[in-house]
Formats: C-alpha cells, sequence, structure tokens
C-alpha cells in the first residue's frame, strides 16, 4: 500500500505516537491525532498535525494506530463509522486497544487474508483488516526492535539494578535517576563517535546564577 495521501490516524501522542506521527508524515500521509490530554494534543496541533476525537477520525481515516497503553481505544462504534478497506494495528500495548471481541460481533465473516492480516468482513459488505490480531504490530508483525533501541534499554535497565543493589532500595516505584539516564546517552552518543559541545566555566556559572 501507497502511504502517501492516505489518512493515517494515531491514537495517543506519547513518544510512540509521536514517533509513528512523524514516519507516517515523512512518507507522505496526512496525519490525524486523537488525543484525551489537552497537554498532549495542544503539542500535536503545534507540530501541524490533525486533532480530533475518535468518533470523527472514524469516519475518514485509511489507517489507524493506537499507541495508547489503554483499552477498548477503537471500539463498535468506531467500527461503525468506518470506510471500506480500513487498516486497525496496535503499536501501544497489550491486545486489548483495538477491541477484537467488538470487531467478531460486528462480523459477518473473519478470514486470514494474508499471513498477519485479519480481515473482518461486516453485515454491509464493509472490509476492516486487523494486523496481527491486534498484538503489537512492531513485534508481531516485524522482527522486533532494532539493536540501537534495544542497546539503551538494555543499559538503563543494568544501571538501574545496580542503582538499586548498591543503595539498598525497599519495593516500590522509582523513577530512574537523571544521572543514569545522562550517562546512557553520553555512553551511546560516544560510542556513535558523536561530539558534544563543551559549555565554557563562563557559561555554566551564568546558567547556574539568577542575577546579570
Amino acid at each position: 500500500m501507497l502511504i502517501a495521501g492516505k489518512e493515517v490516524v494515531v491514537c495517543g501522542y506519547g513518544w510512540c505516537g509521536r514517533g509513528v506521527a512523524s514516519r507516517a508524515s515523512g512518507l507522505g500521509a496526512q496525519v490525524t491525532i486523537v488525543e484525551s490530554d489537552p497537554h498532549r494534543a495542544l503539542e500535536a496541533y503545534m507540530d501541524g498535525f490533525n486533532v480530533t476525537d475518535m468518533a470523527t477520525a472514524a469516519r475518514t481515516g485509511d489507517i489507524f494506530v493506537t499507541t495508547t497503553g489503554n483499552i477498548n481505544v477503537i471500539r463498535k462504534e468506531h467500527f461503525a463509522l468506518m470506510k471500506n478497506g480500513a487498516i486497525l494495528a496496535n503499536a501501544g500495548h497489550f491486545d486489548v486497544e483495538i477491541s477484537c471481541i467488538d470487531l467478531s460481533e460486528i462480523a459477518a465473516k473473519k478470514s486470514v487474508t494474508r499471513p498477519g492480516v485479519t480481515t473482518y468482513t461486516t453485515h454491509d459488505g464493509r472490509s476492516l483488516h486487523l494486523l496481527v490480531e491486534g498484538r503489537l504490530v512492531n513485534l508481531a508483525g516485524g522482527d522486533g526492535h532494532p539493536i540501537e533501541i534495544m542497546d539503551l534499554s538494555f543499559a538503563l535497565q543494568l544501571l538501574s539494578v545496580l542503582y538499586i543493589h548498591e543503595n539498598d532500595l525497599e519495593p516500590g516505584l522509582y523513577p530512574v535517576p537523571y544521572e543514569i539516564d545522562r550517562a546512557v546517552a553520553s555512553y551511546k552518543l560516544e560510542a556513535l563517535g558523536i561530539k558534544l559541545e563543551q559549555m565554557t566555566p563562563e557559561q555554566e556559572q551564568y546558567l547556574g546564577r539568577w542575577e546579570e
């Protein structure tokens, strides 16, 4: 399928949604963002994307990608509004963002039309194509994350585990310390051969005071 000219609806404008929206736009798609958070919705608007609710986007979208981490983001009332041939994919969470139960309920027929694609034919004759049963499309429908992403994740996990051990933390939820985030980013840049601009002592002093 040619992505250029298609309307890609991205549900959720967190880090995953931003990435999907950016890449879809780069391929020439018209991108619409569906958001429930006012700050993220405004950011999406300021980034140049259309922003609306799911009921409105459902009528015009060609490709739908959920990236919210929430449940039943696309459900029965939205499927009823979609055009024939709409493609549904989840890139945010478990297989709960797109309601497969609702899809089965509205379908007169369900068939695997090609590997990784289940086509639901509705009673009014429309075909809705669900990728990899609503599971994470980049994992279940592809070859997984690239190593350039996983090395960052594993580095953060390793240094965080060492931090927990060295500081004898009680069970609970803790943010990754800024120093660890910064260290991993620095290691990665060094490995890539990317040079950073170094602030002068005068610049560091200027940023650290409240008078001029």
